[in-house]
């Protein structure tokens, strides 16, 4: 590659203790009356008690707490929050949650930045002027999104049936907070379905047709992290070294995927979000093995590269350099397997319950126009969609 470029401006707190640095973080940022945001299940289940007390050991208490984001978030959640922010005088903002707390939060941001009123005015690609900027501070609860280390925002559109992509460098938080108390809770079934969708970001990343120097430094060292470490973090949820694994491998994978993009699984995947509701660690579950079949031939050189990560230096050793590819393929199809078995996690668009033969037509209409299909190794026009999902039905 003769020119690249590479951004990762946030400040990352990570280990034990981690959520008690943010009152200090939000203090040299200038602001003190944060709006915390998060969804009900996590206040349901005491992890926002949890970040509150954090807070207040640092003499911080949230100016307004609001925990009725959905799973999927929608423009209309968005403006609503900014609204809320602009009517409680708030002056940053704290979400701890999922991706979809995430990109909600970075959506919050945006309407702020430009003093408007409406998510879809910042539709586009860096379309965001150097407003004004909302201090931010994230704190993932799932190793899967990486969504605290990423220029990304996906938010849904109900209106039309998408999942909107925003992308600014000025949307990537200001502070990245992992903490192993906020994920050691997370069910078996989440747990795998996040991890193995922080696996697709950094596998495309590595092998997408923007991948540089540096991007492949933090996706092959997220491979490494997540494989070794995915099995553990489901069967021993308490596990902290393999929870801090996860969530350190996870942000390494959203880095390396926001300075170098993702590919056709995430294409795909985005369009069964929009127009079938599947969720989206599920599909890149699902799509993944597909996919690389698809991308072999481009890829072969670079799918036998990473099998050291994969699989280890044993594997990679013991494996000719010709099958090397194959083998990676199959070894990922292994650990998707294991963690269907011990989870129920789905293999095929069947066993979502959510998708049916005639949704494809409108599914690859939908994942032609998705951005992350132009950076994808091999072009992939209506047919092969078609086929990639006729291949993952059953």
């Amino acid at each position: 590659m003769s020119y690249y470029e590479f951004k990762l401006p946030a400040k990352i707190l990570s280990g034990e203790g981690a959520l008690e640095h943010v009152p200090h973080e939000l203090q040299t940022l200038g602001a003190s009356r944060p709006l915390l945001l998060s969804d009900q299940g996590l206040a349901q289940v005491g992890t926002v008690k949890i970040v509150q007390a954090a807070l207040r050991q640092g003499g911080l208490v949230p100016a307004e707490t609001y925990c009725h984001i959905p799973p999927d978030s929608s423009i209309e959640v968005v403006n609503h929050i900014a609204q809320l922010y602009r009517d409680t005088q708030c002056d940053s903002l704290i979400a701890v949650g999922g991706g979809s707390v995430i990109d909600t939060a970075k959506g919050v941001g945006m309407v702020l930045a430009q003093a408007g009123h409406d998510l879809l005015d910042s539709a586009g690609c860096e379309v965001l002027p150097r407003g004004k900027h909302v201090p931010f501070v994230a704190v993932p609860t799932t190793a899967g999104t990486g969504s605290e280390a990423t220029l990304v925002a996906v938010v849904a559109n109900p209106a039309i049936q998408v999942k909107m992509e925003f992308l600014s460098y000025h949307l990537i938080p200001d502070v990245a907070v992992l903490d192993p108390r906020m994920t050691e809770t997370l069910p078996p079934r989440i747990t795998a379905a996040t991890g193995f969708d922080a696996l697709v970001h950094a596998i495309e990343a590595a092998t997408c047709l923007q991948r540089n120097p540096v991007s492949d430094s933090f996706a092959e060292k997220a491979i490494q992290q997540i494989s070794q470490n995915l099995t553990r973090a489901v069967e021993h949820g308490k596990d902290r070294k393999a929870r801090m694994a996860m969530a350190n491998g996870s942000l390494l994978a959203g880095a390396a995927f926001s300075n170098s993009m993702v590919g056709l699984v995430h294409a795909i995947g985005h369009a069964l979000g929009g127009v079938c509701h599947v969720a989206h660690g599920e599909a890149m579950t699902i799509l993944l093995p597909a996919v690389m079949k698809y991308n072999l031939e481009k890829c072969h050189k670079r799918y036998g590269e990473l099998l050291l990560y994969v699989a280890g230096p044993e594997v990679y050793a013991a494996t000719p350099e010709a099958q090397r590819a194959q083998k990676t393929i199959d070894t990922l199809i292994a650990l998707r397997q294991h963690l269907a078995d011990v989870t129920g996690l789905p293999t095929t668009l069947s066993q979502t319950g959510k998708v049916q033969p005639s949704d494809f037509e409108a599914v690859a209409n939908t994942a032609l126009n998705d951005g992350a299909i132009i950076v994808n190794p091999a072009e992939a026009d209506f047919d092969e969609i078609v086929g990639i999902l006729k291949e993952v039905w059953a």
